[in-house]
């Protein structure tokens, strides 16, 4: 799956590495607005919290959390907006 979300090309990328719980996820909120309706975000953060916070809140919201990776010390967090 990993090899899969590498290949994808988001709207928006969140840089979000180095801010701590919640930061990361506030970011994707503000950004989310951004991307068209079915457009794609990736998030990137260095703090494994939002790999948890991430998909709670696009599931809470009616976006589509596809998944994450880890590569070089961060994950990559990938969200398709849903309205």
């Amino acid at each position: 799956m990993s090899e899969e979300l590498k290949n994808l090309s988001a709207d928006k990328v969140v840089d979000a590495r180095g801010t701590a719980c919640p930061g990361p996820l506030l970011e994707a909120k503000r950004a989310i607005a951004a991307v068209p309706v079915k457009g794609l975000m990736e998030v990137l953060s260095s703090d494994q919290s939002t790999r948890n916070d991430i998909p709670k809140w696009a599931k809470k919201i009616g976006h589509e959390y596809l998944g994450d990776y880890e590569d070089a010390g961060y994950w990559h967090i990938f969200v398709r907006r849903g309205k």
